[in-house]
């Protein structure tokens, strides 16, 4: 996971996760929320993503508020977190720039990068199958930093 460009956490690391850690949390949480750089300032949205091989992967509507502003300025921040109680909150957050991947809107074209995240993104989503419907696209963040927490982490009197 962690690429020479990654850089470090700085601050709060004793709560902060491993790598290992931040791979599993990743992997089995569900929904992430976005922040863009809108025209009208930050625009913020839930997202269902895969955590596969070091990158973030979602599909967005190609003529959506969030495709737009990423045409714009492809910087993007995510945040992944979980817990109730105080003691229990944790998460990732991911920073870093996208790409897309594939044609724009995704029919379905042949393409040995989509082929294992449209397929894994089926099982994990969609009861085993990914479908086209000609209105998303695939957009993939690699991360510039990774930030992690985890309350769980803080010492309990």
């Amino acid at each position: 996971m962690t690429e020479p460009s990654l850089k470090p956490q700085r601050r709060a690391r004793k709560i902060a996760m491993s790598s290992d850690e931040v791979d599993a949390f990743l992997t089995e949480q569900r929904t992430c929320r976005a922040a863009t750089n809108g025209t009208n300032g930050p625009h913020a949205t839930p997202l269902w993503y895969l955590w596969d091989a070091g990158a973030l992967w979602f599909s967005t509507l190609s003529k959506s508020q969030r495709w737009a502003d990423l045409q714009a300025d492809p910087r993007i921040a995510l945040v992944v977190d979980a817990g109730h109680d105080y003691a229990e909150l944790r998460g990732v957050e991911i920073r870093g720039r996208v790409e897309v991947v594939g044609e724009v809107p995704r029919t379905g074209e042949p393409n040995e990068t989509l082929e294992r995240v449209e397929r894994l993104m089926g099982e994990r989503y969609f009861d085993g199958s990914y479908g086209h419907d000609g209105r998303h696209a695939w957009m993939r963040v690699t991360p510039d930093k990774i930030t992690s927490w985890d309350f769980r982490k803080i010492p309990q009197n």
